[in-house]
């Protein structure tokens, strides 16, 4: 791994010198544009509309567009602008994790101690834990100011961004009411028991990729021209059915007889393993729920959605 950033972590007189390292990485095949006669690579050039001459890089400044002119903004003006000199993430907050909305996280960051004592980085790695608490934190990076948390997983610090509150949209759409019988609802909750179970992020598989990266090494094996439905296998038309709306509990008990079939055959046709899963996941979930949110807080992750409404109310429980 390559270090991207250097500079320390600061919470009031207390500085940490850190390395920053990007935590997630893209699988996605690396691909780029040739033309489809012969197969010769496509390269961009940039050109001035005024001039019409070709401008390198290095000639290029930016601007901003405000309709009537142009307020052009220079390398020089950009660079010394004062957020840009900055080499701290500055601890602004520590709050409960529940309030922050995983709609707000962005990409993720290993901090690695930097210098030769780690005693400092150990110290904040520990006040986090301890205090079941995330850090609220300020920092640049490429040229802009950003927000972030600093939160605990295993034993390093991971800086999580966070998209500033003005980023958020609002749905600009309304959901119309229907109204649901007690069936319809039982039926999905047995839905959702039927697939109820751990999440194991390594069971899912980018199919996309894998059938990609199984084209090219078929190319490259037989040459360009290749039989996709030997290679693949041939791909049935998905039935949409004829545009009816469909019937919502015929689905549901669809859904949950194919998903118990599935499971018969995952499990070799013994259902007792599946019950007793099941039934342990069901006791962890009531166990959880009379418990509330459990004394250490969770420190592997965001909730799904903004619990702020359930941070004042433990605040009122605790009073």
């Amino acid at each position: 791994m390559r270090a991207i950033w250097s500079g320390e972590v600061s919470f009031g007189l207390v500085t940490v010198p850190i390395k920053l390292y990007s935590a997630t990485k893209s699988h996605d095949l690396s691909m780029h544009q040739v033309h489809d006669e012969d197969g010769g690579r496509i390269r961009y050039e940039r050109h001035c509309e005024v001039c019409g001459k070709k401008v390198e890089y290095k000639d290029i400044d930016k601007a901003y567009d405000a309709g009537e002119s142009t307020v052009v903004l220079t390398k020089e003006e950009l660079a010394d602008l004062p957020a840009d000199d900055s080499k701290e993430i500055a601890v602004e907050q520590f709050v409960p994790e529940e309030q922050i909305d995983s709609m707000e996280l962005e990409k993720s960051y290993y901090l690695e101690p930097a210098g030769k004592s780690a005693k400092a980085y150990v110290l904040l790695r520990r006040t986090l834990e301890e205090s079941s608490r995330v850090a609220i934190v300020t920092f640049t990076l490429r040229s802009k100011t950003r927000l972030g948390v600093l939160r605990v997983r295993e034993d390093v610090i991971v800086l999580q961004g966070l998209r500033w509150a003005d980023e958020l949209r609002e749905p600009e759409f309304d959901i119309p009411k229907s109204r649901l019988t007690k069936k319809e609802q039982e039926m999905a909750s047995s839905l959702v028991d039927s697939y109820s179970e751990d999440f194991e992020p390594e069971r899912f598989k980018d199919e996309y990729q894998d059938q990609l990266h199984t084209l090219v090494e078929e190319k490259l094996a037989h040459g360009e021209d290749i039989d996709t439905e030997a290679t693949f296998g041939e791909v049935e038309d998905e039935d949409d059915g004829d545009g009816n709306v469909i019937d919502l509990m015929e689905a549901l008990k669809k859904s949950v007889d194919s998903r118990r079939k599935s499971s018969g055959k995952a499990s070799g046709g013994s259902g007792e393993g599946s019950s007793k899963k099941k039934s342990d996941s069901a006791s962890s979930k009531t166990g959880s729920s009379k418990s509330g949110s459990s004394k250490d807080g969770s420190r592997d992750g965001f909730s799904k959605g903004s619990s702020k409404g359930g941070g004042s109310s433990q605040k009122k429980k605790a009073g």
